[in-house]
């Protein structure tokens, strides 16, 4: 078995972001790869209107899945979600996907179809997120990051995560995947709630397109705040 984990958006450095589920996971003998995302600059092209999009994150993930054959499930987080639909879709080593606080988007959707993010219904950018229009890119306020997405951390992380935020080409949030790999895939979504950036009815709206649901007392980032649930889920799949 591989695990191949996607991250959310505005963020880099994805094998930080797993880091404590994933030396859990290798403790048992699963190895774990987390891909970079073009769109948030982690293939050394800047972000905005003429940077890499959608198109390229569904391309750099997909190159991973590729390689060999070994039994893999896909854990996509936030955005990834989307990247994942496209990205898993026709891959036969794929075998499960597990969706946390994310998506589902049927073929044609984006992202700006799943809403503001925030629950609040005004249709403008959630609060946490700046938005620089003139450059084409968006980025998470990072005095809001931990009160928002890490408010159940611990202090090393909290203090180590503005360090792997990333500002990310808005133009993803309107590019429209192409492939729906959950209609194909078996499906697991995890439901957080103690998510305080998408809130835990969102999620539970999102995750009717799911073969199971889940959920955790935890926020946004489980696999940081509750590394041994994801392992142990991730296991029992």
């Amino acid at each position: 078995m591989r695990v191949v984990f996607v991250h959310g958006a505005c963020v880099r450095d994805g094998a930080w972001w797993w880091h404590r589920t994933a030396e859990l996971l290798q403790e048992r003998g699963v190895a774990s790869v987390a891909p970079g995302l073009p769109s948030c600059g982690e293939a050394g092209l800047p972000g905005g209107f003429s940077g890499p999009g959608l198109a390229e994150d569904v391309a750099a993930v997909r190159q991973v899945l590729r390689t060999g054959d070994e039994p893999t499930v896909v854990v996509a987080h936030s955005y990834g979600g989307i990247v994942t639909a496209e990205a898993a879709a026709g891959i036969g080593s794929v075998r499960h996907l597990l969706l946390i606080s994310s998506y589902l988007p049927e073929v044609g959707q984006s992202l700006s179809d799943f809403g503001d993010g925030d629950g609040d219904g005004d249709g403008g950018p959630a609060p946490f997120l700046d938005v620089d229009i003139e450059a084409g890119t968006f980025g998470v306020r990072p005095e809001l990051l931990v009160d928002t997405f890490l408010q159940d951390c611990d202090p090393e992380v909290q203090a180590q995560a503005a360090d792997h935020l990333a500002r990310q080409s808005v133009q993803v949030t309107g590019q429209p995947v192409g492939a729906a790999a959950w209609q194909q895939v078996p499906s697991t979504y995890l439901v957080c709630a103690q998510d305080r950036g998408t809130p835990a009815p969102l999620q539970r709206e999102f995750a009717r397109r799911a073969g199971s649901v889940v959920e955790v007392d935890a926020g946004h980032h489980p696999f940081l705040s509750r590394p041994t649930v994801i392992r142990d889920l991730l296991l029992g799949l």
